[in-house]
C-alpha cells in the first residue's frame, strides 16, 4: 500500500502545482489555450501554432509541455462580411516527474465575432471549446520504496497493479469572451476573458476522485507604432484558479525591416514579460514571410529558486499563418 499512496501523491503535487493547468510564458503566442475566443480571429487563410515548454529542468524535468493547434475562418461568403466564424483544433500534452504522469488534450473550439461597425474594425467575440482529456501513469518510470537495497533502487516492487486504475479521462467545457478593436491600420487592443473546466469535470485515479476547479483567465494587449519601422506590443494576463493566481505583465519591440510585401515584412522582436513573484522573462523572436518564431528563457527568482538554480525554463513557439497577398489586411490582435 506504501507504493499505491506513493503514486497517488505524486500526481497530486505534479497536477496541483502552478495552480493545476499546464500554462506558457508565451501565452500570446498560444492563441487557443490563453482563450478559445481567438480561434478564427486572425488576417489570413489558416494558421497553426505551437508550443514547447520544459520548466524546471534541473528538478528531474519537472514539467514538459507541447502543444499544437490550426484554426481557419468558415463560411466567409454565407455570413456578414464584418463578421467572423472560426473554427479551430487543438492538442496538448503535459508529462510530470521525468515522464511519469502524462495528460493528453484533445480540443474542438469554434468562436463567433460580431462587428460593431461596418468595417469590421471592432468585434465582439463569444466561443465555445470542447475538451477530451485523459492521464497515464508509467509505472516503468516510477521507483517505490521497497524497491531500495544497498545499491540503490534494484530490487523488484512487490505491489502488483491494476493498470486500468492507473488511467482517468473526462471531457471539459470552456467557453470565453473577446473584445478587438482597431482605431487606424497601424494599431489594435483586445480585452478578454476566458473560462476552463465550467462543468468541473471529476478526476478519478486509484479510487480517489476530485473536481477539478474551474479557471479563469482574464487578459488584455494591443500595439501601436512608435516610429517609422517599430512597434510596441503589450500583452497581460491574469489567471485564478482554487485560490491561487497569477499575473504575468511584459511586452516586445518589434522592428521591422523594409519589404516588397508591405504585408509580409521581415520583423525582429525583443522584449520582456515578468511572472509575479515567480520569475523574468527575456524574450527574442523573429518573423519573415508567414512566419514567426519566439523563444524566451524563464529565471526564477522565486523561493525556489535554490533548488531549479534561478532556472525557470525554456520555451520556444512558432506561428505560421498562410496570407494571401491579394485580401484586404485585417487587423488583428498579434500577441
Amino acid at each position: 500500500m506504501r507504493s499505491v499512496l506513493f503514486v497517488v501523491v505524486l500526481f497530486l503535487i505534479t497536477k496541483n502545482i502552478t495552480a493545476q493547468d499546464p500554462n506558457f510564458s508565451q501565452f500570446f503566442s498560444s492563441p487557443l489555450t490563453l482563450n478559445p475566443a481567438f480561434t478564427g480571429k486572425f488576417f489570413g487563410a489558416y494558421r497553426f501554432a505551437a508550443n514547447h515548454r520544459n520548466q524546471w529542468p534541473t528538478i528531474n524535468n519537472a514539467f514538459t509541455t507541447t502543444t499544437a493547434s490550426v484554426d481557419f475562418q468558415i463560411l466567409k461568403n454565407k455570413i456578414a462580411a464584418n463578421d467572423t466564424w472560426g473554427v479551430g483544433f487543438s492538442g496538448l500534452s503535459d508529462q510530470g516527474a521525468a515522464g511519469a504522469v502524462k495528460f493528453n488534450y484533445g480540443s474542438f473550439s469554434t468562436a463567433y465575432h460580431k462587428g460593431l461597425d461596418e468595417d469590421g474594425f471592432h468585434q465582439l467575440g463569444a466561443a465555445f471549446q470542447v475538451t477530451y482529456a485523459n492521464m497515464f501513469v508509467d509505472l516503468t518510470k516510477i521507483k517505490f520504496a521497497d524497491q531500495l537495497t544497498t545499491l540503490g533502487f534494484t530490487g523488484v516492487t512487490s505491489e502488483v497493479f491494476d493498470f486500468n486504475t492507473l488511467k482517468s479521462n473526462y471531457v471539459d467545457i470552456n467557453a470565453g469572451l473577446l473584445y478587438n478593436g482597431s482605431t487606424s491600420d497601424k494599431n489594435n487592443f483586445y480585452v478578454g476573458v476566458s473560462m476552463y473546466h465550467i462543468n468541473r469535470p471529476a478526476q478519478q485515479f486509484t479510487g480517489a476522485s476530485y473536481l477539478i476547479n474551474p479557471r479563469t483567465n482574464f487578459h488584455a494587449g494591443g500595439y501601436f507604432p512608435i516610429g517609422e519601422t517599430s512597434t510596441l506590443h503589450l500583452s497581460a494576463s491574469q489567471i485564478l484558479q482554487a485560490g491561487a493566481s497569477q499575473t504575468m505583465l511584459g511586452g516586445a519591440v518589434q522592428l521591422t525591416a523594409s519589404s516588397s510585401d508591405p504585408n509580409k515584412p521581415t520583423s525582429i522582436y525583443a522584449g520582456s514579460w515578468i511572472r509575479f513573484n515567480d520569475a523574468i522573462i527575456p524574450y527574442i523572436g523573429i518573423e519573415f514571410n508567414d512566419f514567426r518564431i519566439g523563444a524566451t528563457y524563464d529565471y526564477n527568482y522565486s523561493s525556489l529558486r535554490t533548488a531549479s538554480q534561478n532556472r525557470g525554463g525554456i520555451e520556444v513557439s512558432i506561428i505560421y499563418i498562410h496570407r494571401p497577398s491579394t485580401d484586404r489586411p485585417v487587423n488583428c490582435p498579434k500577441f
